[in-house]
């Protein structure tokens, strides 16, 4: 019988925090079944230079039918869906080796941007439906999270019909005035955020036809 993989990566420790939720998640799923598929979760390293060989190198492994990354985003209070990957690093700070691009390409020559192939807004309604705060999220930044949805979008080229996207969580409730606004989730709750994830992106591939657009 064939072995039906789902790919969840998380990242490393950044920016001087202890912990990041995806990589304690992405360690957590792994071995768990989802749908009728197994998780395999990989943490990748905070760093330019070798986070998008890593997830090559996961890709390669696993052969997944699903490919969801994980990363945190300190600032927000919801889970955020990305919709856009964006062929741009401007980083803000240094990742976990000190190196800060600013200006580049993550890929030169590359398409200008990528968008997800999950269904971002059917994603987001799962989740509120759920009583998890959720939003869909046009842009990933700039930083090392966005750098991986774009090679994730652009080494999923490689692999047809493999659907992938990138998911931001926010902090956890020991940073909880990071958060403009809203309930801080705990771990309990984000697991059940990325499961309820991987399960409605299985489930279904058409997206919602309703606004998540922003005015500003």
């Amino acid at each position: 019988m064939m072995i039906r993989n789902v790919l969840v990566t998380g990242f490393e420790p950044f920016g001087g925090d202890a912990l990041n939720p995806s990589m304690t998640l992405a360690q957590a799923l792994d071995g768990s079944h989802i749908e009728g598929h197994t998780v395999r979760g990989v943490v990748l390293p905070c760093r330019f230079d070798l986070a998008p060989m890593a997830l090559a190198r996961a890709l390669a492994q696993w052969q997944p039918a699903l490919v969801v990354c994980l990363g945190l985003a300190g600032s927000r209070a919801a889970v955020s869906i990305e919709r856009v990957a964006l062929n741009l690093i401007d980083a803000r700070i240094g990742d976990n080796a000190g190196n800060q691009p600013i200006d580049t390409p993550v890929l030169s020559g590359a398409a200008p941007a990528y968008f997800s192939t999950l269904p971002v807004k059917a994603l987001a309604a799962a989740l509120r439906r759920a009583g998890i705060p959720a939003e869909v999220s046009h842009c990933a930044g700039t930083f090392v999270c966005n750098q991986v949805f774009f090679a994730l979008m652009h080494q999923l080229c490689l692999y047809p019909g493999v659907r992938g996207g990138f998911v931001h969580l926010p902090a956890l409730p020991q940073h909880a005035a990071a958060h403009p606004a809203g309930v801080p989730m705990d771990l309990a709750i984000q697991r059940q955020a990325v499961e309820l994830i991987l399960a409605t992106a299985l489930e279904r591939r058409e997206d919602l036809h309703e606004s998540a657009g922003t005015v500003d």
